[in-house]
Order: C-alpha cells, then structure tokens, then sequence
C-alpha cells in the first residue's frame, strides 16, 4: 500500500485551522588595520585593505541574446533525451531571467528526502489547485530554487551546483560515512523563504536578492553560468516530479534535469579550476557533476525563436517573472540590490552593502532599537569582522592563498538588522543565512525565548499527521539539560551550539544516539523535516508560497528571529557584562571561518572600544551546559587552525 500523501488543499485547511559536543573547540587570529588593535594576545600582523587586493567581481551579465541561447541549447537536450521540462535561467541575485515550460512538462513536485520519512515538508505533492493560473508551475518554483542555490553558493573562486549543496547539507559528510559530523552548510536548506524579510519576491521598485520559492536546493539538475571568469547566474531544470536530494554519493547518476542544465550551460560554463570538484572541504572532494555526456551537440541548437511556440512556452510566475526573457543585473550595480560603499562608513575599505531599489544603503550602521548597543559600537563590529576576514585563508575559493569573502552582520535585541556590510565576492546566499546566523544567536539567549517559544501555534503538517508542537522543543530541552530555565536563564547561545542541539544525533554525528531536543527523531528525520528549524517557519513558509501573497514578512511569527532559524556557525551573541545587548553573524566563506571572523571580531571590537561589549563570560556560555545522560558538553565555536595569510599563529581564540 502507497504511502498517504499530503495534497495542496488539504495543507491548506488544515493551516487555516491551526493559525486564527564537545568541549570548546578553538584555534585562530586577528588583524589590523581600520579599527586597530590585534585580536590575539600575541599581536596582529600586517593588514589587507579589502579582500583579495581590492578586486572587484567582474561587472558581468546575461544579455537577452545570452538566455536565449541557453534556453536553446537546453531545449534541444531535452528533446534529444524525450524528457520535457521546466527551464529556468537566474542572474546572480535570483532574478528570473526566463522561464520556460516545454509540452509536457511536470506541473507538480513531490519532496522526497529519500528516507521514507513522513513528517514535515517530506512526501508533500504539490499540484497546482484547479483555480490556479495557468502560468502556475511548482516545477517551474521548484527549479528556480536550484537555480538560486546554484547562483547563490558560486562566485569567481568556487562554483557550485545543486549535488554539491546536497553533499554539504546532510546528516553527516559525506553521507554514505557513518559516524561522522554533519555536512557543513547543515539544514542551509531553510533560508532564502518567500516569507522572509530579507530577500524580497521580484516587483516594480526593489533590487535583489530575491527569495528561493522553495529554500534552498539540493536535487540535482542546476548548474552556474559564467562569462570571463564571473558568475552571472546558473540555469535549473526540473523534468520529473521527484524533488529530492543524492544519498549515494557512491554510484555515479544518469540524470535527466543535470544534463539538461549542462547543455544550456555551453559556452557559460564555470572555470574548471574553481568548479566544486577541484574543491576539498575536511578532507573531501565535493561534487560538480556526476555525468555530462549529452545527448545533443549544444552548437547545432536550433534558434531559440523557432522552438518557442512549438516546443513550449514562456510563464510568467506570479511574485518571481519569467515572461518576457529579460537581460540581468551586472553584479556591484545599483539595480543588483549589492554594490560598493563609496561613500557610507566603509568607503574606504572596497567593502559593499545592499541597497534597495532606489540605490539607498538598507542597513547603514546605527544604534539599537532597544537602546544596548551604539552606531559606533555597531561599526567597529563590522569593521573588525572585515578586517579579520581580510587576514583569513578561505576554505572554499580557488586558488589557493585567497582571502576569506563574507557578509557580516549586527543585531539588536529585538532582531533589528543595525548594521550590515560585505566583502565585493562573498556568496549571496550569505545576506539571508547571516541574518538568520544573527537572529538565531540573540533569540536563544535571550530570557523570554522559552516564553515566547511555548506561545507558538505547532507547524501544521498535513499528511493526515498531527500537528507538531513548538512547546514539545522547549519541554525535550528542559529535559535534555536537566534544568527547567533553559532558553530563560540567559545563557549565552552561539549558532553553533543551537546546530549541537538541532541535530538528528547528538553528540553530532555518532548514530545510535538519541536525537537533540531541537530535532526530529532520526526516524522522522530528513532534509525535509528537520525539527524546529522547519517547524517555526512552516505555516507562513507555506502559506505565502501556496497563496502566492509574499506580504507577511515573518517566518516564525517572533520578531527577534523573523527570517528563520540557522543551524551551522557563525553567530554569537553580544554581551554587556551579563546582559545580552544583540549579536554578530558572519557567513560567505568555509563556516569555520565563518566562527573564527565572528567570534574574533566581537572580541577585537570589544578591546578598540573598551566600552564592555564582548562575550558572555565564560561561565554563561552555552559550551558550560553538560546535558544530563550524554555526558557531553555543548560547542560554542570551531576556529580553524593556521588560518591567516599573514602570520603562523594557532590558537588565537583560546582563553578569549
């Protein structure tokens, strides 16, 4: 007997009925420059005045002539394989450049995390309802959420597709090893939502980035797209209804969706030496492609105008576009929503900021909307982050001896966004997930999370399932630590010891261990359905994708963490003495660098300005909680050892 499966309308009544360990592991440095001061002990070394000399990203873009040819040759490889598709073409900040529905193509998707699991996003058909447009395509959304996954994690040092983001996303890396941590973009799946405040859904008046329909991909079947050596945007396709994610990295895939998107991509194809296999992560060779032995030859593709009206048709997808074909956005220009800071509190360091639509800086540094933290304060965070990214080895980009590229990001206590800046190459997706990365640091330490977490209405997970209780995450956690205050006793939380307690084993990784408090049990467990992470931001996730209407901007319905939950490093909390006074993200590179920047930077900043911002004192961090039974503590942040380009120092976080 087939598993029940959840239809589009029943998920929506029932959601209109439920809403009305480790020890401290550390190593690394500092650096001089903007704001002085040397983060370790030892002193600081030479400074860099922005990432990589200077050099901007490549004002590259898709011409209209460009994504016809892309289109084209697409089209004619899936004609050649008898596989009619959903074609989507992106710029770098997820503008939909097209949007093409062939004659037969899928109109619907069913989430498959591979797992049986059925909990959840997992085993969800998505089919447009009767009353839908006809330009209402989930294959179609679905494939705009690999294409930006694909545009979002490239960039002129790494180019990455939607089977490298689903090797680093999993329970363990790789996933075919038992006993082993998490991948290191773990549960990045769950950012980028339409109900996001962050990235905003395409209309008249508003620059990038923009929102992925369905989070972030990790099906196969999109690819990033180049010229003279600049990511300019990916292109995606979905030819069937399975949404799903690679479980066996061992065997090599035929795989219909990849190899159209390979097609599409001739003549733009990544430099080989920065593609996802020429990088190594812990060890490991990610993954690009599994074939791309084609069916077609890209170079006799018919004209795109002969296949258009024979061989499908142009959508126009409300809240995303795709008809007409229209040119991108040159990455670094006004129109892009990302640009340099010529003039604001940065102008100096070759650093960018995001604008909105009338080219105005959205989050210039300024002082808290609760009062606990100053514009001078805000600025010295973010500048001591740049200044420390600047000295910082990337763990990701090609070739090797590049600086770390990152966007950084201030908080207040209500989740404010007070401050926000980035290097000119840091990954897109960065300017969501360094926010969550935020959100998440400053929501989990402060005293009225618990409060606020139990008022939570449950994610409504159709399937003929009950509902899910948000309160159940607060009940697993007290009894996890053995201690009925936790989440409203102030202990400080760093994104990485909430992704401790949020995973499906805990200690991370170690199966046959039971699951933390924030998680499913590994049995419900998938990509899909991941626990609180999801649940929070379900209903509204949801709601706005299935109505179409992208007008709520919360996502979990708690203003200090309104864009969702991150479950990897990179954010911390921010102290005044004993009090939680915001929190500083960072993101865009490996993520321990992610941890050493932010970790290091709220520490230098704390000393330039001696006005008592820093850390929590040692003994209200997160890495003190010994959860009773597993015997294990929490971790608060992993630094990378020998990470800067200009010094030899080791252990530059320890006793900080």
């Amino acid at each position: 007997m087939g598993k029940p499966r959840l239809s589009l309308q029943g998920w929506r009544h029932r959601a209109a009925l439920a809403i009305g360990a480790v020890a401290l592991a550390f190593s690394v440095g500092s650096c001089g420059g903007g704001g002085g001061g040397s983060t370790s002990p030892s002193g600081g070394g030479s400074s860099l005045p922005c990432a990589n000399g200077c050099e901007p990203p490549r004002a590259e873009f898709l011409s209209e002539d460009d994504v016809r040819r892309i289109l084209a040759q697409a089209i004619f490889e899936a004609q050649a394989r008898r596989a009619p598709a959903a074609i989507v073409v992106v710029d770098r900040v997820g503008n939909v450049l097209a949007a093409f529905e062939m004659a037969g193509a899928p109109r619907g998707i069913v989430t498959n995390g591979d797992r049986g699991v059925r909990s959840g996003l997992d085993n969800a058909v998505l089919d447009p309802p009767a009353s839908a447009s006809a330009d209402t395509s989930f294959a179609a959304l679905a494939a705009i959420s690999k294409a930006l996954t694909s545009a979002y994690f490239s960039s002129r040092g790494n180019a990455f597709t939607t089977r490298t983001a689903g090797q680093i996303l999993q329970e363990h890396f790789n996933v075919t090893e038992a006993n082993v941590p998490a991948g290191p973009l773990f549960s990045v799946q769950f950012s980028q939502l339409v109900c996001s405040d962050i990235v905003t859904p395409a209309a008249p008046g508003t620059a990038g980035p923009r929102p992925a329909p369905l989070g972030f991909a990790a099906d196969p079947g999109a690819v990033p797209l180049y010229k003279n050596g600049a990511v300019v945007g990916a292109i995606a396709v979905t030819s069937d209804r399975n949404y799903s994610v690679d479980r066996n990295l061992l065997d090599i895939e035929t795989d219909n969706d990849e190899l159209i998107a390979v097609a599409g991509s001739r003549g733009f194809e990544a430099p080989t030496a920065i593609r996802a296999d020429r990088v190594t992560a812990d060890g490991r060779t990610l993954r690009f492609t599994d074939s791309e032995s084609l069916a077609s030859d890209p170079a006799r593709a018919p004209s795109y105008a002969s296949l258009e009206g024979t061989a499908g048709r142009l959508l126009n997808l409300p809240g995303f576009g795709g008809k007409p074909i229209v040119a991108g956005t040159a990455f670094g220009s006004p129109a892009s929503g990302i640009r340099p800071d010529t003039s604001g509190a940065f102008g100096n360091t070759g650093a960018y900021i995001l604008v909105d639509g009338n080219n105005v800086n959205r989050f210039p540094p300024r002082a808290g909307s609760d009062g606990l933290l100053t514009q001078a304060e805000v600025t010295q965070l973010l500048k001591s982050a740049l200044e420390i990214a600047n000295r910082s080895r990337s763990q990701i980009r090609r070739p090797s001896g590049l600086t770390a590229e990152v966007s950084a990001v201030v908080v207040d206590t209500n989740g404010e966004v007070i401050g926000y800046v980035r290097s000119p190459d840091a990954l897109v997706d960065s300017v969501d997930v360094v926010i969550q990365k935020a959100r998440t640091a400053t929501f989990f330490s402060d005293p009225r999370a618990a409060e606020q977490l139990l008022a939570r209405p449950p994610a409504i997970y159709g399937n003929g399932l009950p509902a899910s209780s948000i309160a159940a995450y607060v009940e697993a956690s007290r009894r996890f630590f053995n201690d009925p205050s936790i989440f409203a006793n102030g202990i400080g939380f760093s994104t990485r010891s909430i992704t401790s307690i949020a995973s499906p084993f805990f200690p991370d990784g170690i199966e046959n261990t039971p699951n933390g408090p924030l998680s499913r049990p590994y049995a419900d467990w998938s990509i899909f359905s991941t626990g609180l992470q999801l649940d929070l931001s379900l209903n509204n996730f949801l709601g706005s994708l299935l109505s179409g209407d992208f007008s709520n901007k919360s996502c979990t319905g708690i203003p200090a963490m309104r864009s969702g939950m991150s479950l990897f490093g990179g954010g911390f909390p921010i102290f005044r003495g004993n009090r939680l006074v915001g929190a500083i993200g960072v993101s865009g590179d490996g993520t321990d660098q992610s941890d050493l920047i932010a970790f290091l930077a709220l520490a230098q900043a704390g000393r330039v300005l001696n006005t008592g911002i820093g850390h929590p004192p040692p003994a209200r961090r997160a890495d003190q909680l010994e959860p009773k039974g597993p015997g294990t503590r929490l971790r608060y942040a992993n630094c990378p050892t020998s990470p800067f380009l200009d010094s030899t120092e080791q252990n530059a976080c320890a006793g900080l």
